[in-house]
């Protein structure tokens, strides 16, 4: 039965049966959103008295057997509970720190060792698996003296996180985060000064840095550790689909999927990244920027499997703008989820993000 309710009233569980407005171009809740402790907050605190809701059924109670279908022993509650934000933190620069002595051994002549560099980088992936809401940080974590790196380690948690946002078994994703870690191995082939150079690079100069596909490719061509597939997407992780990359110009259906999740996951870490001569952009810019600005270059389907799982901001959440006020995440657009309803604080004042184009979240704060 379709009723108008207070607000004040609501329960979860209750279906929306008209779109919501609060002064605001988007409505702030759609029809037929079946609603959650969280619009009901959001509706409270946009002042919305009234609404049109259809009461719903509350389904039985659980039978004994369901409970015990669905109950979780001690010992799996703590082999999937996730390690602490402070630990993931040590156990990343750890290994960063373990990559970088590897390469200096490329540098200086020495072949990849590839049960080592997965020995070493391994763990961490698995690590970020549990905490999928580190990977906004990432950007955080990365320093420009050794961006290098922190690049390496951040394609890999990146390309290994957005393969198993896409339904890849987890071996198959531990493979492709473990070539986004080995993807710029052929930097070790380049000259130092080139990759250290506090300044853009001259023409010359980027031609050379261009050419680290192949010789990444040539440095894992002949380890059984690394499937074949694993090392085309290495060679074309800087390919794009309308054939603006390198080292071949592919297009299309030429480049395969592995390679387009190393190439969006090497771009967004690059971008959110500080450099010697550039600083970090926000990761919810760079997003907009991958989708709008460079559309027609990545795989479509990647790049919303990276916004699910950089993009899931929730209500309530406090976030920094690109202003530098503090604010509150109030709604969620389901048609543009990076750009919510905030409140910002202490005014109180409200902003849409999705019609003020001028202003983004630059970072979520630690609750």
């Amino acid at each position: 039965m379709e009723l108008y309710k207070n607000t004040s009233d609501l329960r979860p569980g209750i279906l929306l049966k008209e779109d919501v407005f609060v002064k605001t171009k988007y409505p702030i809740m759609r029809k037929d959103t079946e609603l959650t402790p969280e619009h009901l907050y959001a509706l409270r605190a946009f002042g919305v008295t009234r609404v049109k809701v259809e009461e719903r059924v509350a389904p039985d109670k659980l039978t004994d057997e369901d409970k015990d279908s669905q109950a979780m022993s001690t010992a799996d509650m703590l082999k999937n509970m996730p390690i602490s934000r402070e630990t993931l933190r040590k156990q990343y620069y750890e290994t960063v720190r373990n990559f970088k002595k590897e390469f200096m051994g490329w540098r200086s002549g020495a072949k990849v060792d590839i049960a080592k560099v997965r020995q070493t980088v391994l763990p961490l992936l698995e690590s970020f698996a549990t905490r999928k809401n580190m990977l906004i940080s990432l950007n955080e974590l990365s320093e420009s003296k050794d961006y290098l790196y922190h690049h390496s380690v951040g394609v890999g948690i990146l390309a290994a996180a957005i393969s198993k946002q896409l339904g890849y078994p987890s071996g198959d994703a531990m493979q492709v985060g473990l070539a986004g870690v080995l993807a710029d191995v052929g930097m070790a082939k380049i000259d130092p000064q080139i990759i250290e150079k506090s300044a853009f690079l001259s023409r010359e100069e980027y031609n050379e840095v261009k050419k680290h596909t192949i010789f990444s490719f040539q440095m894992l061509q002949d380890t059984p550790l690394l499937r074949k597939e694993m090392k085309l997407a290495v060679f074309q992780h800087h390919e794009r689909l309308d054939g603006s990359g390198y080292p071949r110009g592919d297009k299309l259906e030429s480049i395969s999927g592995y390679s387009q999740i190393l190439a969006v996951s090497d771009v967004f870490h690059a971008m959110t990244s500080e450099r010697i001569y550039r600083s970090k952009q926000s990761p919810y810019k760079v997003l907009e920027m991958i989708k709008e600005e460079e559309f027609g270059k990545f795989d479509i389907k990647i790049v919303q499997a990276l916004e699910s799982l950089i993009g899931n901001i929730s209500i309530g959440t406090r976030v920094k703008l690109s202003d530098g006020d503090m604010g509150e995440v109030m709604f969620i657009h389901r048609d543009a989820p990076l750009r919510p309803l905030i409140k910002k604080l202490p005014t109180g004042e409200t902003v849409d993000l999705a019609s003020k184009r001028s202003l983004s979240i630059e970072k979520v704060l630690e609750q």
